[in-house]
């Protein structure tokens, strides 16, 4: 899958929209705790395919399209891996490919700029990014704990129209500003609450990067 576009394309902006989402047109097997993973933003994150073969992802969501709807030629921003203005991003085609070789699905992550594709009538999966970066919504060490994290856990599964809801997180505490879970506190605090809902789905990490740096993915994934 490439997309090609004309324009310039977005910046690391995109991360920092006050939110953004995946619509996934079908996700089959979302459920049962997999691990989603944003690659694309940062080229010492490894290749797609590499990404694919760590076996820590069930989801590796490319980040991201920038720009879209309204009128607008979409717009593919793979910052550090290739230039889709220049046709380059077709090289992951083979990548793409590979990904799906090994029961890994390959998404296109839709954040940032105007307009939108309504891509399904209802999602099938959801990845929210309030529950970092965001005080009132996140966990915070010491007495807060998990409790503003898991009420707005709550308000997203009782109040959006979605077959599962992933859990979005730092996958390292240089990944955001807030919001990083320790290990022992996601295991204790968390996961036990997350999974008495129907709609559980697992976990989001930002980014691949990042979680090579903490790995994260593989402490977490028997958990999850």
């Amino acid at each position: 899958m490439a997309t090609r576009a004309n324009g310039s394309s977005c910046s690391l902006s995109c991360l920092m929209a006050a939110i953004f989402f995946l619509l996934v047109v079908s996700s089959r097997g979302a459920h049962g705790g997999s691990i989603a993973i944003y690659w694309g933003q940062n080229g010492n994150e490894g290749t797609l395919a590499d990404t694919c073969a760590t076996g820590n992802y069930a989801f590796v969501n490319l980040a991201f399209l920038c720009s879209f709807g309204s009128g607008q030629a979409p717009q593919l921003n793979l910052a550090g891996h290739c230039d889709a203005n220049s046709g380059a991003c077709a090289n992951l085609t083979a990548d793409i490919a590979r990904c799906q070789s090994m029961g890994v699905k390959v998404l296109l992550s839709i954040g940032g700029g105007a307009g939108g594709y309504s891509l399904a009538s209802k999602q099938d999966a959801l990845h929210p990014r309030p529950f970092y970066n965001n005080p009132p919504c996140q966990y915070a060490a010491g007495s807060g704990g998990a409790a503003n994290l898991l009420d707005a856990w709550l308000q997203w599964t009782s109040g959006v129209e979605a077959r599962y809801i992933f859990l979005g997180l730092p996958a390292s505490p240089g990944a955001t500003g807030s919001g990083f879970i320790p290990v022992g506190s996601l295991e204790s605090q968390v996961l036990p609450a997350l999974k008495t809902s129907s709609k559980y789905g697992g976990m989001m990490l930002w980014s691949k990067y990042y979680d090579d740096q903490d790995g994260y993915s593989s402490a977490i994934k028997n958990a999850v």
